[in-house]
């Protein structure tokens, strides 16, 4: 049995994709890990490491090649469910052209079976928390790139997961906007007390968020590096020592990750 206070244990966890002419790629190996429950945990490492991988893998989107995922009550994971939610990178694809805000972030509480009052409750609680009161009548046309992910949020948060799954996303948006939404994730991580996972290949961004940081060894067959535990209070000074050291720490490993596997025989995966 899972311990109580771990959200997600992985356990020997590797995924392996095969390719034409019996060529196969693995691109994670034997993966061990525990999301503690409440946490936020960043996973950072070298580009094409198989982090967004791994990420689907944890929501039920991608099924591992062996090992296991369990959730706190013993459970596999072998599917996508109500309890993980997941928000994307794209800023397009996850939201319907033609429902406005509101409807957007009522969608899952509609195809959940909520009655009417209380998906509009709902989704106005959620609009509010994620800045966008005023804009229910919006449709994603008429929206900024920063409003569309924060449509995004709401709408996974309104369905009331345990786990919240992130994958980079805000990688697609100007540096300024990027700025705001950082602060502001960790604003809704604090008030809403989830799990939060959260893929970035930004370590500014994995030391700002993260109250651990898992880093990740270059592929192919990924694995786990190093878990760095970042213990500072929110908001986070980027100036102060603790931050400094974290963020060189991380950017050491990443870049050891990158020469060893560039100055051997290995390449990079492309995932």
């Amino acid at each position: 049995m899972v311990p109580d206070s771990v959200a997600l244990h992985l356990r020997g966890v590797s995924k392996t994709y095969r390719r034409g002419r019996g060529r196969e790629e693995r691109v994670l190996g034997e993966i061990d890990l525990s999301v503690h429950t409440g946490e936020f945990l960043v996973l950072v490492g070298p580009s094409g490491c198989g982090k967004s991988t791994l990420l689907k893998i944890m929501a039920g989107f991608t099924e591992p090649t062996s090992g296991v995922v369990e959730t706190s009550d013993g459970q596999r994971v072998t599917g996508p469910s109500r309890d993980r939610g997941m928000v994307f990178q794209s800023l397009e694809a996850p939201l319907f052209d033609w429902l406005n805000v509101e409807e957007n972030v009522a969608f899952g509480l509609r195809m959940q079976g909520m009655a009417r009052d209380g998906q509009r409750a709902t989704a106005l609680r959620y609009i509010e928390m994620v800045g966008l009161k005023g804009q229910e009548r919006k449709f994603p046309a008429e929206l900024s790139g920063g409003m569309k992910q924060r449509v995004q949020i709401a709408r996974t948060l309104a369905t009331d997961p345990a786990i919240v799954f992130l994958d980079e996303p805000f990688a697609a948006l100007d540096a300024q906007t990027r700025r705001i939404l950082q602060r502001e994730i960790v604003n809704i991580w604090l008030r809403t007390q989830k799990t939060f996972v959260y893929v970035t290949h930004d370590i500014r961004e994995a030391v700002l968020l993260g109250k651990r940081v898992v880093i990740m060894t270059a592929g192919p067959a990924s694995r786990i590096k190093r878990v760095i535990e970042v213990r500072m209070d929110y908001p986070r000074d980027e100036l102060a020592p603790d931050f400094v050291d974290a963020f060189r720490q991380i950017e050491h490993d990443i870049e050891e990750e990158v020469s060893r596997a560039w100055s051997g025989n290995g390449t990079l995966s492309t995932r």
